[in-house]
């Protein structure tokens, strides 16, 4: 008996995934919930787990879109598991989908295919016949020194007399996750008003108080007391003073909410990924650094859900940790408003009438200008800056100790 193996929705509004990689191939014995292929949808990417046991045929290539509730593999529940390790299994059956699309060269015989080194998956055989190029000049990247259809795609026919230095270049399909986020920085830089605000940042209030409580605040909470508390708890406070930045719009009306969802801007293995902190104005320093952590791995290991980024009224991204000096970030739609971090540097300024040296950061507000007039952005950048360079009277209440729950 085999079994039909169809895309899951991934999450609310998708419809579309893409096979990213496949872990297993056809013939391989899977054991049930092993997982078998990542797949990209526009907000994440997420593993594809077997549903039951037996010997897979897989109906779908990487790189193929395929909507949710299409039938992507096959699992043969009636074979049995062979001996030791994960083997090929000898199934007659043909891939149905190989056999739609294998095409056969004029000069070759038909023969059954093998991973004997060189030899073409029908794919790259395809790449390979259009580009004019024979299998044996191109060295094979798969299973046996099998030619994958990458390995075609990168193949070049020969040229004359070659110049000095590399002349390699690689071609690579971007996943549906990257394709998205592109549509949707080009749709903000259409569709919205975007303006960018900049003020400075004294960060050596935030040092001090670092560098003084931040081995205690570590070792009873289990987390390092970083900038990002700091920062968010500012932007919380502010956008309580400056309510149309914690808006949107949608169509001819303008929704304001009560809370604040803060989304955190991380880079994660498929690229960048923007987790919401739920109900941040509920939270306390550690809280913040706890959340920021948690999501932080889970993005990292690639276990993030479409939940966890979904919502979010407000962004912060901190490209300061990639060392830039200043940039104007893009909103994050439908948001109104982003905050940029940047990396911290000592700089000359003057405190008090003097001219002294300290810790600078140069932050920025991109926003829509359609819902957010210049006084509101400019007020609120203030704001936080106000926040930042004071933080033991606006954030903590002249009270560090309770606020930082020591």
């Amino acid at each position: 008996m085999a079994l039909e193996m169809k895309v899951p929705s991934p999450g609310e509004s998708i419809t579309e995934v893409e096979i990213a990689q496949w872990l297993v191939e056809t013939g391989d014995y899977v054991e049930k919930d092993q997982a078998i292929a990542e797949v990209d949808s526009d907000k994440a990417t997420l593993e594809l787990p077997a549903e039951v046991s037996g010997v897979i045929t897989l109906m779908a290539e990487e790189g193929d879109a395929v909507a949710v509730g299409q039938v992507v593999c096959l699992i043969d529940t009636e074979a049995a598991k062979p001996e030791g390790s994960t083997a090929k299994s000898t199934p007659a059956k043909e891939t149905p989908k190989v056999e739609e699309k294998k095409e056969e060269t004029p000069a070759a015989p038909a023969k059954t295919e093998t991973y004997a080194t060189g030899t073409a998956s029908p794919a790259a055989k395809k790449v390979l016949t259009e580009k004019g190029i024979d299998a044996s000049q191109v060295k094979g990247t798969g299973r046996d020194g099998r030619i994958t259809k990458a390995d075609a795609l990168d193949a070049k026919p020969a040229l004359g007399t070659p110049g000095l230095g590399s002349r390699g270049e690689s071609r690579h399909k971007l996943s549906m996750l990257r394709r998205k986020v592109a549509e949707r920085l080009v749709s903000v830089k259409n569709e919205t008003a975007m303006l960018t605000t900049f003020n400075e940042v004294d960060m050596q209030p935030i040092f001090n108080l670092r560098s003084q409580y931040k081995e205690t605040f570590k070792s009873k909470h289990g987390v390092s007391l970083g900038f990002m508390s700091f920062f968010t708890l500012a932007c919380v406070r502010a956008l309580k003073m400056y309510p149309s930045v914690n808006s949107m719009i949608d169509g001819k009306e303008m929704i304001s909410f009560d809370f604040q969802d803060i989304s955190i801007a991380v880079s994660g293995p498929k690229g960048l990924m923007v987790p919401v902190i739920r109900n941040a104005e509920n939270l306390s320093f550690r809280g913040v650094e706890s959340e920021v952590k948690r999501l932080a791995i889970r993005a990292r290991d690639g276990q993030i859900t479409v939940d966890e980024m979904t919502g979010g009224t407000f962004t912060i991204t901190n490209g300061g940790v990639f060392g830039s000096m200043l940039s104007t970030p893009i909103i994050n739609p439908p948001q109104s408003a982003i905050l940029g971090m940047h990396n911290i540097v000592e700089r000359p300024i003057v405190r008090d009438g003097q001219i002294v040296v300290a810790p600078i950061m140069y932050v920025a507000l991109s926003y829509d200008h359609r819902i957010i007039d210049g006084k509101e952005s400019v007020g609120f950048l203030v704001a936080v800056k106000e926040a930042l360079e004071n933080p033991e009277e606006l954030l903590m209440d002249n009270n560090v100790t309770k606020a930082l729950e020591l």
